[in-house]
């Protein structure tokens, strides 16, 4: 198990504007990352296309669409893994969907599970019901979207399928900001994981401000990294090292409860 770089994308959004987005993307990846062998993992936010739209009939993109196009090329150019979730109809349904790119240009999808109910998401979107588990350059990576946050034991970690990060895209309002700097904190603990939080800048189109405070934690809950409330692509390598150190010396996990999770939905 080798170290892994990540680049965590924090920026404004353009409201219902998915061309805008791509390109201020590029502009940002291209300004900090230059080409390929920089970084191994690339974190946009959530609905980076759109910002937190609920508006689905007008602003889905039909999957697979032009961001699945566009996210192959950013892979492809970096060689990287680009990740990130977007507005998207899948037949007749709608889903807050994150999709996981390879350099190669294969994909993988997870659906917001945990519908952010005070915005009505749960009246507009289908909720997933499975989670991802990826491996990318020796790691297993758990990706997760937004609210998901607040529901441990969806992001559980466990012996039977473990993961080295987590990982959480959002659009998480400036209203909660203390709180989502608690929760990575507890979630990186609990989970005796590298913990990362990508979120967005600026205000939408309804009015609701965005803090960023995207940042990456070690399994003590303590912060490595923080972009703060700038405008940024911050680019950290994870150490391999200290974190398998420290899983032999607080064999913690060993000790977690077993139960299996259903869908009940």
């Amino acid at each position: 198990m080798n170290d892994l770089t990540v680049s965590l994308v924090q920026t404004t959004l353009h409201w219902h504007d998915p061309a805008a987005n791509r390109a201020q993307f590029d502009d940002l990846l291209k300004s900090a990352l230059h080409g390929p062998g920089i970084t191994d993992l690339i974190v946009l936010p959530e609905m980076f296309t759109t910002g937190f739209s609920m508006e689905a009939a007008a602003q889905a993109e039909r999957y697979p669409g032009p961001t699945l196009d566009w996210l192959r090329a950013q892979a492809a150019r970096y060689d990287a893994v680009v990740t990130g979730s977007l507005l998207t109809q899948d037949g007749e349904g709608y889903y807050n969907r994150l999709l996981w790119v390879r350099p190669d240009g294969s994909h993988s999808a997870y659906d917001k599970r945990h519908l952010f109910r005070l915005a009505g998401e749960h009246e507009v979107y289908t909720a997933g019901t499975h989670r991802l588990l990826e491996e990318w350059r020796g790691w297993r990576i758990r990706p997760l979207i937004c609210y998901d946050l607040r529901f441990p034991v969806w992001s559980r970690n466990s012996p039977h399928e473990p993961y080295d990060l987590l990982l959480y895209v959002a659009n998480w309002p400036q209203a909660r900001v203390e709180i989502w700097r608690t929760l990575l904190r507890a979630r990186a603990i609990e989970n005796m994981a590298y913990t990362l939080g990508v979120n967005r800048l600026g205000s939408d189109g309804k009015g609701l401000d965005y803090p960023g405070q995207s940042a990456v934690l070690n399994i003590h809950g303590e912060y490595l990294v923080q972009a703060g409330n700038l405008q940024t692509v911050l680019t950290h390598t994870l150490r391999a090292a200290p974190l398998q150190e420290m899983r032999q010396q607080l064999p913690f996990l060993l000790d977690a409860d077993h139960f299996d999770l259903r869908d009940e939905r």
